[in-house]
């Protein structure tokens, strides 16, 4: 498919957009003439980001359907259409698989996972509906492409996102639609998401999960460049250009996904 086109005058959607990631996509749209709407769980860097880049904020918890329901009834009222919904909200405590208790999957999954499936239901149907067509921007993470020790539940939701995002592309495809899908897949970025477990409620009892300085852990411990948040959305940015169906920040991570492939092809040919 070609590009997402022009991005002057048009509105997008950003969820998890009061910081890190999508706060600098969120700004970067925004610079690019695009009407903006923020979406995120904490009411209070959610008004500070609104107010600096000029959105419009709506509080949204995006595992509750309901909240992202309203966060599309907010965006039509505002501007009567959407064009680009960025499906970025996330959290990313860590544990081992061992440790996990069903309650820890259940929240891991209805935010990373099931936040995007509903941001998906929700608007892809406005996007279709829109003449100009439009697209969407599944944020997953290399941990989407390969996997990551201590972080199994972060990983488990991340491919789900990253499979959604390539079989949406295939069918909106096959049905001739003009709305695109790209996958954002970061590598190190800064970021709060080392600051997840204060967005989980109503969990009493103790679990397997625990926030971490990610760049404390063994797998992040390489040459490869931390990088700012504006470097993801760059990334975004060049894919819609491009209408491309990956958003990479680091292809120092290449060999990652190449090993991890190579052991596939090595199993299919001791077959």
């Amino acid at each position: 498919m070609a590009g997402f086109g022009s991005f002057e005058g048009r509105t997008a959607v950003v969820t998890g957009g009061a910081s890190g990631i999508g706060l600098a996509i969120a700004r970067r749209l925004r610079a690019e003439g695009m009407n903006v709407v923020i979406a995120d769980i904490d009411p209070v860097a959610l008004e500070a980001a609104a107010a600096e880049i000029g959105a419009l904020a709506v509080q949204a918890d995006v595992s509750r359907i309901a909240d992202v329901e309203a966060l599309a009834e907010a965006t039509l009222a505002a501007h009567g259409s959407v064009d680009l919904v960025c499906n970025n909200a996330g959290v990313g405590p860590a544990g081992r698989l061992a440790d996990l208790t069903l309650a820890d999957w259940k929240w891991m999954l209805e935010v990373n996972l099931w936040g995007v499936i509903h941001g998906l239901h929700v608007f892809l149907p406005l996007l279709k509906a829109n003449p100009r067509g439009g697209w969407v921007v599944n944020t997953a993470s290399m941990g989407g492409l390969s996997p990551v020790e201590g972080l199994g539940a972060y990983v488990t939701a991340k491919y789900g996102v990253a499979g959604l995002t390539e079989t949406l592309a295939l069918e909106l495809a096959s049905d001739g639609a003009k709305v695109g899908a790209t996958l954002l897949c970061p590598g190190p970025i800064h970021t709060n998401i080392g600051r997840s477990m204060r967005h989980r409620q109503g969990e009493a009892a103790p679990g397997g999960l625990a926030d971490v300085d990610v760049a404390t852990m063994a797998h992040y411990r390489t040459a490869i460049p931390w990088r700012p948040p504006e470097d993801a959305a760059e990334a975004v940015v060049r894919a819609l250009r491009q209408g491309a169906l990956y958003a990479i920040t680091h292809p120092e991570q290449r060999d990652r996904i190449e090993r991890r492939m190579g052991a596939i092809l090595a199993a299919f040919e001791q077959e």
